[in-house]
């Protein structure tokens, strides 16, 4: 199981590659394949992080058979968050 430290980023780097591939469009997803290949986050981190983000309501997340997300999206919250923090950042 990933360290604390990891969890995080594993988590910010979800957040960030769906933020850059959906522009903002909360109606534009990434596969869960499309993640794991682009990341490089094992399968079973990838499955507790994306369960973390719809668990505070960032992502919505359609799953396949496995662990793996078959699409993953942001919600309208997620994509508020990610534009707070490029204005701020």
């Amino acid at each position: 199981m990933a360290s604390l430290a990891d969890r995080k980023a594993y988590r910010e780097k979800i957040m960030q590659a769906l933020y850059e591939s959906s522009e903002g469009n909360r109606l534009l997803g990434i596969t869960g394949a499309n993640l794991l290949q682009e990341l490089g986050i094992p399968e079973e981190d990838l499955a507790a992080a994306c369960t973390y983000l719809v668990g505070e309501g960032l992502i919505t997340v359609d799953w396949a058979s496995g662990n793996t997300p078959a699409m993953v999206a942001l919600t309208h919250q997620g994509i508020r968050r990610m534009e707070a923090e490029e204005e701020h950042g």
